[in-house]
């Protein structure tokens, strides 16, 4: 089963200052609806170069495109996901991105949090993959790996520079090293899937502490927590993730609206991008030419939804976005109340006074909360794998060397 993206599709963000002289379409979105070279440096084997020696020849007027291909589980999309795979887009000229099957999930790390039909939603929606392999191996066999050499036309496999192990113990990727066709990319610092896990789970103790005893309560509802309280929730689990205006602008196009582009505007907190997102970013995108991506701040995202969101703060929130291939540019910050400017009771009062205002519903039941609260009902076990996983990237942080790229 293969899926494969229109690369002709918009993608990335630009500053363009002038952009609400142009058609407006609101919609609110807060989460309540819906190389370096890292191979083994021999000469190949025949049969392994046969192929790419073929793709060589085939065109003599112009140059190969490289063909690129990427696995992993990608579950919980985050930046450091997206991240990853922009690095391997940059490696080549198309990017094949295999999805492991939920079976091989399940064998080989646990259940996943999202499903395959999630997963392929959320990866076929990033502006930088241009094919999807749904149902991908874990580990790359022979086999395998003979058809991506032969059927995809893959010229190299990529991965990260940490260590991905099978149960045994082997390199997952030591096939394709051994065969010069391997490449490496720095790993995204700051995230992971696991700390995800992590802060969701911490959530789950929040929500005690917020709760103060009965006899501290007025008219039967528990007093509203001091600040300091707050604070010390907001920093039990607070992200390393430091941003950049360099990072930024990797996610960005460089392109705004042209001077009759129909702009439409969609706002919301997108926190733990998930595939109702993508669904409902891509359906506010074929209502006009350019997507301009409101994304709330953290005040606003806790004042609304409790203490203990977002799970992701503004900027982790923000690449996210970006990175989405429907997504045009982003207003980073953006207000709760749209104004003549950018309140009254109504945050969308102004554009549904002036006609613009349109709601979308999501095709998707997922939510942010729904997400959350599959690893709740599991917290047992991802409590434990997470231990496992924090120990093994601390180790690896420990040890690791330097590897070029960005």
């Amino acid at each position: 089963m293969e899926y494969e993206s229109n690369n002709s599709t918009w993608d990335g963000v630009c500053y363009y200052p002038h952009l609400f002289g142009g058609i407006m379409l609101t919609a609110a979105l807060l989460g309540l609806s819906t190389s370096y070279f890292g191979g083994i440096m021999g000469f190949p084997t025949l049969p392994y170069m046969l192929p790419y020696l073929r793709n060589l020849q085939k065109k003599k007027g112009g140059k190969k495109r490289i063909r690129v291909y990427m696995d992993g589980c990608f579950d919980l999309m985050h930046y450091g996901h997206a991240n990853a795979l922009r690095q391997a887009k940059a490696l080549g000229d198309e990017l094949v991105v295999g999805l492991v099957s939920d079976e091989e999930i399940v064998t080989n790390k646990g259940p996943p949090v999202l499903s395959m039909e999630e997963r392929l939603a959320l990866v076929s929606g990033l502006k930088w993959v241009d094919e999807v392999i749904a149902n991908a191996p874990y580990a790359i066999t022979e086999d395998f790996m003979n058809r991506l050499f032969n059927e995809h036309k893959i010229d190299y496999i990529i991965h990260g520079d940490d260590p991905c192990l099978l149960p045994d113990g082997s390199d997952a990727y030591a096939l394709a090293k051994k065969v010069g066709r391997y490449k490496q990319i720095k790993r995204t610092e700051g995230v992971s899937s696991t700390d995800i896990v992590g802060r969701i789970l911490a959530s789950m103790d929040d929500k005690e502490v917020c709760q103060v005893p009965k006899e501290s309560s007025q008219n039967g509802k528990p007093v509203e927590m001091n600040k300091s309280v707050e604070n010390l929730l907001k920093s039990k689990h607070a992200s390393n993730f430091l941003p950049t205006s360099r990072r930024i602008v990797q996610f960005s196009n460089a392109k705004g609206p042209g001077p009759n582009a129909r702009v439409v505007y969609i706002d919301g907190a997108f926190d733990l991008f998930h595939a109702g997102h993508v669904e409902i970013l891509k359906s506010a995108r074929q209502l006009g030419d350019f997507l301009l991506v409101g994304i709330y701040t953290d005040q606003i995202v806790s004042e609304q939804r409790g203490a203990h969101f977002p799970l992701m703060h503004l900027h982790e929130r923000s690449l996210g976005v970006l990175a989405c291939r429907y997504v045009d540019e982003v207003i980073i910050g953006a207000p709760w109340e749209i104004t003549k400017d950018m309140g009254e009771l109504d945050p969308y009062s102004v554009p549904k006074s002036m006609g613009i205002f349109r709601m979308l519903e999501s095709p998707k039941n997922i939510t942010t909360t729904s997400v959350a609260q599959r690893i709740k009902a599991n917290h047992e076990i991802y409590e434990k794998r997470n231990a496992k996983k924090e120990a093994s990237e601390k180790k690896f942080y420990e040890g690791r060397k330097y590897i070029s790229g960005d």
